[in-house]
């Protein structure tokens, strides 16, 4: 692969960052430069050139352990370009990219090893294989945004969203792991980057019954705070569904996760119709569970918002899984920022958002769970309170009103302040 860029750049230095499934090795280069790779057999290596560079005399040896790269080494070719060569343990899949300046980073080359070389984390296959029969447990996949590479916002003396947000997520982790009828996995155990479309084939492969994507906030106004959360928003799950249908990748995908059903064998019209409903209801899920997680989270940080914010977020475009965005905080604002590199203060957080998700799903428990038996043989009460109707009541709990009425022996619709009645 060839790029027409500027002539003439120093590599300054090396990062090697380890993923589950891949490893991230990252150039950081005085001026963008034109490269190729090639590998080469019998022993395995990988070849990358870059033209009319060199290597700086600051660069020291990268620590490769646990990665399939078993040495790197470079050497000038041809007078004026700069060869580095990866002996490797075993094949690999790369891919090269160059990235621009940004606020943390000059120019980049970055270098991404796909292989099969199993690392110690624990990843999302080895918590659930996929094509398993789903458990009894409410998954949740808790994603703790950016990584390794990428810092995410950078605010508060240094703070990187990156390590705040996954200890939010390692802690919200922690409270589910503890509740009965919970089992949360991570998407992201360590400091590596996982691709956004990644997150959400991550999610299902676990059979998540919801994606809690978790961040935070930066703006170049340093007075702007508050958490937030998001769903995905109506133009985006259009966008999402289009995708979907126009994609040769997605022909044989599934909606609904494990026996859900599958679009290969659908015509197009079918396959949008069936989309389109998985859509809608992972998006009222969404934004019902969102709900409950902002109220939470308004109890231990000022709200930037007041309800749950819609967006194209692509972390949010899974047409199966119910998926909500927790912006924690401005990271760029001095109190939030604060707040955010406490450790107390993450867990309060954590906590916030493991209340809402367990009144959501309470509520609302998915068949065939732990939580919907334990519903079933605990049956609900809702006490009136001013404003309620037969209707309201009903929506929030997802029965009928007629049910309601039975259930109640209720001849009108008239209630009073301070009146139970039981849920079927």
């Amino acid at each position: 692969m060839l790029s027409s860029l500027a002539w003439g750049a120093s590599v300054e230095s090396m990062r090697i960052w380890r993923a589950p499934d891949s490893t991230r090795l990252v150039f950081d280069l005085s001026a963008p430069v034109e490269h190729s790779l090639f590998p080469l057999k019998n022993p395995d290596r990988l070849v990358i050139d870059l033209s009319g560079a060199e290597m700086s005399s600051a660069v020291s040896k990268l620590a490769t352990d646990n990665t399939p790269v078993k040495q790197l080494r470079w050497a000038p070719r041809n007078g004026k370009d700069l060869r580095i060569v990866l002996d490797l343990n075993a094949s690999v899949k790369p891919r090269s990219f160059l990235l621009k300046p940004n606020a943390s980073y000059g120019h980049r080359l970055v270098l991404d090893l796909d292989d099969q070389q199993r690392s110690s984390v624990k990843t999302v296959e080895e918590v659930v294989a996929p094509g398993a029969s789903r458990s009894a447990d409410v998954i949740i996949a808790i994603d703790a945004g950016h990584g390794g590479e990428d810092p995410g916002a950078i605010g508060y003396r240094g703070l990187k969203e990156k390590e705040v947000v996954l200890k939010i997520a390692r802690e919200l982790a922690k409270l589910l792991e503890a509740e009965p009828g919970f089992k949360p996995v991570l998407v992201r155990t360590g400091d590596y980057y996982v691709g956004l479309r990644k997150r959400t084939q991550r999610a299902r492969e676990a059979n998540a019954d919801l994606l809690v994507s978790i961040h935070a906030d930066a703006f170049k106004d340093r007075k702007a705070n508050g958490a937030s959360v998001f769903a995905i928003s109506q133009r985006g799950a259009t966008s999402e569904t289009a995708r979907w249908l126009a994609s040769s990748e997605n022909s044989s995908d599934l909606i609904g996760g494990v026996g859900g059903v599958s679009l290969d064998d659908k015509d197009s019209v079918l396959a949008g119709v069936l989309l389109d409903l998985s859509m809608t209801a992972s998006l009222s899920a969404s934004l019902d569970a969102g709900s409950e997680v902002l109220k939470e989270v308004g109890q231990v940080n000022r709200l930037h918002k007041r309800r749950v914010e819609q967006a194209a977020f692509v972390v949010l475009k899974s047409p199966d899984i119910p998926s909500i965005l927790v912006e924690t905080g401005f990271i760029t604002n001095p109190t939030d920022g604060k707040n955010l590199a406490s450790d107390a203060h993450q867990k309060r957080l954590a906590r916030s958002i493991f209340n809402g998700v367990k009144r959501y799903f309470t509520r609302t428990p998915p068949p065939g769970t732990y939580l919907a038996g334990h519903k079933r043989g605990n049956q609900q009460h809702h006490v009136i309170a001013r404003g309620d109707t037969l209707s309201s009541i009903a929506s929030r709990y997802r029965v009928s009103v007629a049910s309601l009425r039975q259930h109640n022996k209720l001849d009108a619709d008239l209630l009073r302040i301070g009146q139970v009645i039981q849920i079927p």
